[in-house]
C-alpha cells in the first residue's frame, strides 16, 4: 500500500504542478503527507519547521548569493540539521508534553525551498489539496 501511495502521490504533484503551475511542496512531499494524514501533530511540525527553515533562508539571501541548487541543498541541510536538533535535544526533554516529530527529515527542506519559489501560503495550499487528493484516490485502489 506505502509503494501505491508514493505513486499516486507522484502523478498527483506532478498532474497538479502542470494544470495549476503550483508545486505542491515538491514531488514527494502529497505522498509523505497521505501517509501521515491520521497525525496532524506531524504534518503540523512539517509545516512548522518548512516555515522556519523558509524564514532562515530569506534571512541567510540578504546576506549571501542563493539560488538553484545551493538554495535547494541549503533548505535540506537546514531541516536536517533542525530535524536532528529537535530529535536529540528537544524530544528527550521531560518538561516538553508536546510530540515534536515531523515527518522526514528532507520533506521540511523541499517545502521551504518551494516555498521561496512561489510563495508560502499558495505552496501550504496546494500540499492540502494534492495530499487530500493522493489520499481519496489511494482509498480506492
Amino acid at each position: 500500500m506505502i509503494t501505491e501511495i508514493f505513486l499516486i502521490g507522484l502523478v498527483v504533484g506532478f498532474l497538479f504542478y502542470e494544470l495549476v503551475g503550483i508545486s505542491p511542496g515538491g514531488v514527494i512531499a502529497p505522498a509523505y503527507f497521505a501517509l501521515f494524514i491520521f497525525q496532524p501533530g506531524k504534518i503540523a511540525m512539517t509545516v512548522l519547521l518548512s516555515l522556519i527553515i523558509f524564514f532562515i533562508i530569506k534571512f541567510l539571501s540578504m546576506h549571501l548569493v542563493i539560488y538553484g541548487r545551493r538554495k535547494l541543498l541549503l533548505a535540506i541541510l537546514i531541516g536536517f540539521l533542525l530535524k536532528l536538533i529537535i530529535d536529540i535535544y528537544l524530544q528527550p526533554l521531560n518538561s516538553i508534553k508536546l510530540d515534536l516529530q515531523s515527518v522526514g527529515y528532507i520533506i521540511p527542506g523541499l517545502i521551504a525551498n518551494e516555498m521561496t519559489r512561489q510563495k508560502v501560503v499558495p505552496t501550504i495550499l496546494s500540499l492540502g489539496i494534492a495530499t487530500i487528493l493522493t489520499y481519496q484516490i489511494a482509498q480506492y485502489l
